[in-house]
């Protein structure tokens, strides 16, 4: 029989190899709290009670095989939320949380919003919560992803609306109604980045939600500016996520696209990670 700590080191030190001490031991917390369903005050109040994770062996090769934990213990937190996310959906990025509060900052109360690849529904859920009497619609291109986002959608926001359709398609003619928002998370990562990033991203998480051909990188950017012009009202607002290495390029493409009062921002890693543009 193992302690509380006792498990928490083991997983520690089984990891740290792979992704650093600080990093390793958040990780051990996670599944610690997750599997003894305990809280966090419960692992430092009474670190030497025992505990039992009887597929703790299993987790730990899954781990070394760097599968990530969110996928493990079925869930990510994300704005004060606990999601449920599996294989086939994005994990949720602190990032994306400074890209919701953003937003929430410069939206009034009632606003229309639409979440272009929702994935988790995490930015669309999260808007929904903090936006008095807003009207929210959340898209993606997959029906299992949707499912997912639904389930979450009803544990925390059961006003949003889930609707299927493609980010490289007319989506705009889905819509009988304008929008405040447009915001989205798409894809964005090159093909040729990815011998740049760990494991538990290229070999877990979705391609789909996170890689674009070398040669069109905005590929999915420049569609939703285009269409999201008939979609949003006048002086409404189109948000994205982005990746740091092209704002210059996401800039210039949205001038292109006919936007105004384009703002960059820089998220807590002081990377540029977040635009917004003007509909004119």
């Amino acid at each position: 029989m193992a302690t509380r700590r006792e498990i928490f080191n083991l997983i520690t030190h089984a990891i740290e190899p792979l992704y650093g001490m600080d990093e390793a031991r958040q990780i051990a917390e996670m599944i610690i709290l997750a599997k003894g369903n305990i809280s966090r005050n419960d692992l430092i109040i009474e670190p030497n009670k025992e505990l039992i994770i009887e597929e703790l062996e299993t987790i730990l090769e899954e781990l070394k095989s760097w599968r990530p934990v969110q996928y493990i213990i079925g869930h990510a937190d994300f704005c004060d939320m606990t999601l449920k996310v599996n294989e086939g959906v994005l994990i949720p990025r602190p990032e994306t949380e400074e890209l919701v509060e953003w937003i929430v900052s410069e939206s009034s109360a009632k606003a229309s919003i639409l979440d272009i690849g929702t994935g988790s529904g995490c930015i669309a859920i999260a808007l929904s919560r903090a936006i008095i009497n807003s009207r929210v619609w959340a898209m993606d291109i997959s029906t299992k992803v949707l499912e997912m986002a639904s389930i979450n959608g009803k544990l925390y926001a059961p006003e949003v609306r889930f609707i299927r359709g493609d980010a490289l398609k007319e989506f705009d003619q889905l819509f009988d109604t304008q929008f405040d928002v447009v915001v989205s998370n798409p894809p964005y990562i090159p093909q040729s980045d990815i011998s740049l990033m760990r494991a538990n991203v290229t070999e877990h998480e979705p391609e789909t939600a996170l890689f674009v051909p070398d040669n069109d990188p905005l590929l999915f950017y420049r569609a939703i500016a285009q269409r999201s012009r008939h979609l949003l009202n006048e002086g409404g607002k189109l948000y994205f996520e982005i990746y740091e290495a092209l704002a210059k390029e996401m800039i210039a493409m949205l001038e292109n696209e006919g936007y105004d009062d384009i703002i960059l921002r820089e998220d807590f890693r002081g990377k540029p990670r977040m635009i917004c543009a003007t509909r004119r």
